[in-house]
């Protein structure tokens, strides 16, 4: 999926309680995290619900897998997910998230640790990309 086709998705709901119908439907599609992947290393500080991000793949590729205690929040991971994973790390460096949460229309839906918490998952993905241009 692609954020096009996330923007189409979105648009097939006249509110937003359908649309946070489908935004938890999306972070219930997601593959569930070991519990040895819960840990400190892979949370996420700056949310306030428990959001882990666990980083796989290589600087041409780079995979994301994520889970969050909020049935929203994991949902806002999945839409995260969809805009990284699979990516280079270069074009990770490129994407701009916050035009996507703006089309998306996340800005104003959400309440603002909700926002707090979605751009610090971006933040730690631009900083697993950072890290693995540097080491590469």
């Amino acid at each position: 999926m692609s954020l096009e086709n996330l923007l189409d998705d979105f648009a097939l709901f006249d509110d937003w309680e359908d649309r946070y119908r489908y935004i938890i439907e999306l972070g219930n599609k997601l593959e569930p995290l070991t519990d040895s992947e819960h840990n400190d290393t892979t949370k996420v500080p700056g949310c306030v619900s428990q959001v882990w991000l666990v980083s796989e793949g290589t600087v041409d590729e780079m995979r994301f897998r994520g889970d969050s205690d909020a049935h929203i929040v994991r949902g806002l991971v999945a839409i995260l997910l969809i805009l990284y994973s699979g990516k280079s790390a270069h074009d990770i460096m490129q994407i701009d998230a916050q035009d996507a949460f703006t089309k998306l229309g996340l800005g104003e839906h959400l309440t603002p640790q909700r926002s707090n918490g979605f751009h610090a998952m971006i933040s730690r993905i631009r900083l697993e990309a950072e890290t693995a241009l540097k080491v590469h």
